[in-house]
């Protein structure tokens, strides 16, 4: 379920940015056309995104205030630096100075594609404070734009990504009106192929299940796993298998078998900073802190602006007493 939980929206990845090359007359074969001079401004974002990587947030951040003030107005590049030092101040915990950043992106951004990444980043930082609401004031618009557009797998995308800040912000009832939302949505899909049906049927028990799982319904959450593991068995989306341990560990965690949690999400992705956060407040629940802060320390090496991070980071934070 890449998207839904990956949805990987902005951090740590090298954004697009699209450069411009001056007209000039057809070259003849004794004169080659000049090659475009490189854009100074989108290798800084490189460097910055590189600074990240090494957790050198206020480096990074420095760098991509650059790498705004050298692009040119209204390019992609200029929207692109915006973007990611909105990305480096979330994860240095400063989330109004990067919420600025990204309404910057957003007023700067040359076409709907840069303004789009932008309201996405923006909603994202209000799931680092697990804010529901705020969130959906900027997914909720972008799900309608993409429902208009007719794209509607990514309207069921964004729909689910925002469920999922809504779940682990303890907004139940609004995630599971976004999940269902995400879920019809993705079905609406013109000429759909039985394996991405197959998928958002997968999707959606997955989200039952957890749903129930945090309402203290274990029948209800058990019988929602087995759905989803049918789905799966199917075998037409193999590269969801990932996320069946995920889902077991989940339920156990959220209805109180620690030793089945941490079996299970040990099978799970390790480079993902919200399993290591069910991981490590498993580990807590069975007594062992040493093992419990190894994974928070290990959380904070992410640079991901994703909702896995966004749950994980300020919870990694807070458990070892940094601010």
């Amino acid at each position: 379920m890449k998207p839904q939980f990956l949805a990987p929206l902005l951090a740590g990845v090298c954004l697009a940015v699209a450069s411009t090359v001056s007209a000039q007359a057809p070259a003849s074969p004794q004169q080659p056309t000049a090659a475009a001079a490189p854009d100074p401004a989108a290798a800084l974002i490189k460097q910055g995104q590189q600074q990240l990587r090494e957790g050198k947030h206020e480096a990074a951040l420095d760098t991509f205030v650059a790498a705004a003030e050298k692009a040119a107005k209204g390019s992609p590049t200029r929207s692109a630096a915006q973007v990611q030092a909105g990305v480096a101040l979330d994860l240095m915990g400063r989330y109004t100075d990067a919420r600025a950043r990204f309404q910057r992106a957003m007023d700067e951004a040359p076409s709907a594609t840069e303004k789009d990444r932008a309201a996405r980043a923006m909603a994202m930082s209000y799931a680092f404070e697990r804010n529901c609401d705020g969130a959906a004031k900027y997914a909720g618009p972008l799900h309608e734009r993409y429902l208009s557009a007719g794209s509607f797998f990514e309207a069921g995308e964004v729909a689910n990504e925002l469920a999922r800040v809504c779940l682990e912000s303890g907004s139940l009832d609004q995630a599971a009106t976004w999940y269902r939302r995400g879920y019809e949505t993705g079905l609406k899909e013109q000429g759909i192929k039985p394996e991405r049906k197959d998928l958002w049927e997968f999707r959606w028990e997955h989200a039952q299940a957890r749903l129930a799982a945090r309402r203290g319904q274990q029948t209800e959450a058990q019988k929602h796993m087995t759905a989803a593991k049918a789905v799966l068995d199917k075998g037409t989306n193999p590269e969801q298998a990932i996320y069946f341990p995920y889902l077991a560990g989940y339920v156990a965690f959220h209805t109180g078998d620690m030793k089945t949690a941490i079996a299970e999400l040990q099978k799970a992705n390790q480079d993902d900073p919200f399993i290591a956060a069910l991981l490590a407040q498993a580990y807590e629940k069975q007594g062992d802190k040493a093992k419990a802060e190894e994974l928070y320390s290990k959380i904070l090496t992410s640079t991901s602006h994703g909702p896995t991070n966004a749950y994980a980071r300020p919870l990694a934070k807070q458990k070892l007493g940094i601010k």
